[in-house]
This record gives C-alpha cells, structure tokens and sequence, in this order.
C-alpha cells in the first residue's frame, strides 16, 4: 500500500498513490549489482562470525573459518560485479529484496554447520532467525556453547529491525533509493517522518538500539546475568524468541522479569515510525497502534478470567501468565513461560487464531498486521450497511485518510494470498506425513513468522527437531514467504514482471 503524502503536491489527503521508478540501464548492468549487493551482505555477515569468534573462545574456530568461508564466497562476488550503478528501478528492487533474505540467511547458516548441525537443520535455524520467527531445530540449549547462542540471537538483531532497514542506512551512499526497498519489504508505507530513507533509516537503529539496550537494563535489574540480559533483550524486542533454555523464558520465574518482557514485546510489536513520529513530532494518535493495544486488553482480561475460573488459578498469576503469552503470540515474539495448550481446547483455539494476528505494520513483528484487521473490519462494516441501506454511501478511511479503491483490492489481495498460501503449505506437510494440527500450526506458525505452533510435536514444549528434512524445507520456505509477506515473492513468478525487467 502507497501514500501520496509530502512526495508529492496534494497528496495529503488520500492512501493510494503508487511510487513509480524508472531506469535505462540495460537488465544484465543492474542484475550484475544486485549480485554485488547480495556480496557485500555476505561480506557484512562474516564481519559478525568474526566478531563472535573473539568474543568467544570455546567456538572461535568455527566461527573464524566460517568467517573466511563466507568473506571468500562474498568478495568474490562483489569483485566479480558490477558496482557503478547510481540506482535501481522498482521491479529490480523486488529481486534484491527476495534474494537478500536467502542469501542472510544462507550465510547465517554456515556457523552452524561448523559447528555441527546437518545443512538443513542449519539453514531452518538461520532462516527462523533472520526472519525472526523463533522456531527452533536446536535441543539442550542449557548446554550449547554461548557463541551458538549469541549467533542466534545475533541473527535476530539483524533481522527484527528488518534486515532491508540495514540496507536503508547503506544504500543511499551508493545514491541507491533505500526507500523503494522498505517499501517492497514492508506494507506501512505512511507518511515519511523524516525526510530522506538514510534518515529514516538512522533514526529507526537508533530507536531500535535504544530499547535493546533499555530492556538489557532492566533485565538486569531483574537478575539476569549479563549475557543472559543482553541476548534476551535482542531477541524480546527483535519480536524473535529465541532462548539460551530450553524452558524459553520460562526458564526465568520471576514476576518482574515477566512482566518486563511482555512490555518490551508489546514495544517491539509498534511500529517504529510511530516511535521516531511522537519523538520529532509530538504525535502520539495511531489507530493501528490503539486498535491494537484495546483489542490485545480485551482479549487478556477475557482469557484471564477464564483461566482462572476454569482451572482454579489465582487471578494475578492467570492475568501474567495469559498476558506473557498472548503478547508473545500476538507480537509473533515466540517465547513461552508455560505449555498453555495443557490450559484447555479452547485455549489451543484461541492461541492458533492469535496466531494469524501480528503486530502493527512497520515493527519487527510479522503476521497479518493490524492495520489490515483493521481496514478489513471497517469494509465488513460498509459492506453490511450498505446491504441495509443500498443508497447510502459509507467511505472508508484510515488515519483520517479516504483509502482509495486499489488500495482496499490490495489488502484484499493479500489476505487472500495469506489464507492460500495457509492452505497450501498445510497440505504440502501433511502429505510429507505430519498430522493435521501440527501441519496446519506449523504453515501458520511459519507464516506468521511466530515459532511454537501448537500440539505436543511444535506446541510451546516441543520444537521442530523431529520433523523430516522435507517438512523443514517447506517450512524455511514459509518463513521467508511471511518475512516478505509473500506478493514480493510471488510477483516473480509472473512471466510479465521478467519481460517488463528486460524491456
């Protein structure tokens, strides 16, 4: 979805107007940078396997070689490219923006796989980990060596703020337009708050690291250790979950620490132009930002009760636990502090449909978003009154702004995709032998971008380490569908967008 807004005169008052880029060069000149671009994250991520190779001696040969492994792969191809393109066009950017996830998250596996984990096993790790969806193939993380955990949470970092938002502060040196790429990867294309993407984008890592470090802090003062504080926090406000424990963050049976968290995941789950809007502008109203926050309310006063009463819980400890989980779903973070699918069957329901929500558009979290619950839920409203009364005319608005018809077709479009692809993946698994609710939670869960699905296999208690190399494949592949909520990917596949490319 686009916006006319300060890019363009009297574009203050409708969402709608598509950004169009144009480019002369010749197709094998542009895809020659893509390739060179794709080198230099590469190179970026191998400067990180170096960095955890220092910092942690019990695992710095694999990381170092690893490193070396990686540089080579990533030197060769940025030397081997072309790197003199003073920009792209709209179509080229949605290449680099679908390459660029595989390729983070190939590199992301190569440490793994040093360390000792099977070539599929390491990329469904480094998949769920640069996409932030926190599903996890690893057992007895009590024991794993740190520099494996801080490689996972690592990855997060990098991939909460969306990995394209890196790119964003890089690009613009290279007079590469950053914006057209958030616009590809992201749906909140609102208002810039600020005026150029380096901009942005530098005021974006710098709210992102701010609250990393905040919640570090306050982990702290809870009683984490250091390592503890400082990875947990990457991975609560990346919206991630990965854990060092196999408990999750139940591991830490502390109130406050609980409590803590399930803030900093709700922070995490808002988007960051809000953020960067209220600190330049003093703006606080954000009816995604308040539908969310108001709908998450009823629904955690709503399932506390229940909890309580049904299974004969204190109503503090029910309002914690319920709170901790829903917010962890909802925000797509992952991170459990108890098996709430033992809560009830209407508790598996209600978490599995929690599971499709997501956080606002333009946070770390995945899923639907709730702007587009949102829009859907006011064009429900206009379609029944306008079944009530056929002449009245109802207009729907977002933001105090009228959405404009190709824009409502656009979130039609992709809640359908989403509910197909859904269904899609459900069926692929199940036919690789899962049974029906792991399946369907996991395409979900994958999707979604959340990590533990539901039932005794993927549920909060399990992980995905038994399922077959097949199933993990599909499933890494329905991570980054949800990471680029999936019509960035699709539209390659159409043999129109190829011959617009080379026109």
């Amino acid at each position: 979805m686009s916006e006319r807004g300060t890019d363009a005169p009297g574009g203050h008052n409708r969402i709608g107007q598509d950004v169009r880029f144009h480019s002369r060069r010749s197709p094998a000149t542009v895809m020659s940078f893509i390739v060179y671009l794709n080198g230099l994250v590469m190179l970026f991520f191998a400067g990180l396997m170096f960095v955890d190779a220092l910092l942690f001696p019990s695992t710095s040969s694999e990381f170092f070689f690893a490193g070396v492994l990686t540089a080579l792969i990533g030197g060769s191809m940025s030397l081997a490219s072309n790197r003199n393109l003073d920009g792209l066009n709209r179509l080229h950017t949605f290449i680099l923006t679908s390459s660029v996830w595989w390729v983070a998250a190939s590199a992301g596996a190569v440490p793994l796989m040093f360390w000792g984990l099977s070539p599929v096993d390491a990329l469904f790790e480094a998949m769920s980990g640069i996409t932030t969806t926190g599903s996890t193939v690893m057992v007895g993380l009590d024991q794993t060596p740190r520099g494996i955990i801080f490689w996972r949470a690592a990855l997060q970092a990098v991939g909460g703020v969306g990995f394209i938002v890196t790119a964003m502060a890089l690009l613009p040196i290279m007079k590469v337009g950053g914006m057209q790429l958030f616009r590809t990867e992201s749906s909140d294309k609102g208002e810039k708050a600020l005026r150029s993407s380096a901009q942005f984008a530098t005021a974006t890592l710098q709210v992102y690291l701010g609250l990393i470090a905040v919640c570090a802090l306050v982990y702290l003062i809870g009683g984490m250790n250091t390592f503890d504080a400082v990875t947990h926090a990457m991975t609560t406000l990346s919206t991630g979950g990965y854990s060092g424990y196999d408990a999750s963050f139940g591991h830490f049976t502390s109130p406050f620490l609980q409590w803590s968290c399930t803030f900093f995941m709700l922070l995490g789950g808002l988007p960051f132009a809000w953020y960067i809007r209220m600190i330049h502008r003093g703006a606080f109203r954000s009816e995604q930002v308040e539908a969310m926050l108001w709908s998450l309310l009823a629904v955690i006063m709503a399932m506390s009760i229940w909890l309580s009463i049904s299974n004969g819980i204190n109503y503090l400890e029910a309002l914690r636990l319920v709170a901790f989980n829903v917010v962890s779903v909802v925000t797509t973070t992952g991170y459990a502090t108890t098996d709430y699918t033992l809560w009830g069957p209407i508790f598996v329901v209600a978490f599995f449909l929690l599971t499709a929500v997501g956080g606002c558009t333009g946070s770390t979290a995945g899923g639907a978003k709730a702007m587009r619950w949102l829009i859907c839920a006011r064009a429900i409203v206009a379609q029944l009154l306008s079944v009530q009364n056929p002449a009245r005319i109802t207009r729907i608005r977002y933001e105090g702004r009228m959405i404009e018809p190709d824009v409502m077709s656009g979130v039609i479009t992709f809640m359908t995709f989403y509910l197909v692809t859904f269904s899609l993946l459900s069926v692929v698994l199940t036919l690789l032998g899962l049974d029906l609710s792991t399946a369907a939670s996991g395409a979900l869960t994958a999707l979604a971008n959340v990590g533990p699905g539901v039932g005794p296999i993927i549920g909060p208690a399990g992980n995905f380490a038994t399922l077959s190399d097949e199933a993990k494949v599909v499933l890494a592949f329905g991570m980054y569908l949800g990471r680029l909520e999936m019509l960035t990917f699709f539209v390659l596949l159409l043999p129109a967008f190829w011959r617009e490319v080379h026109a």
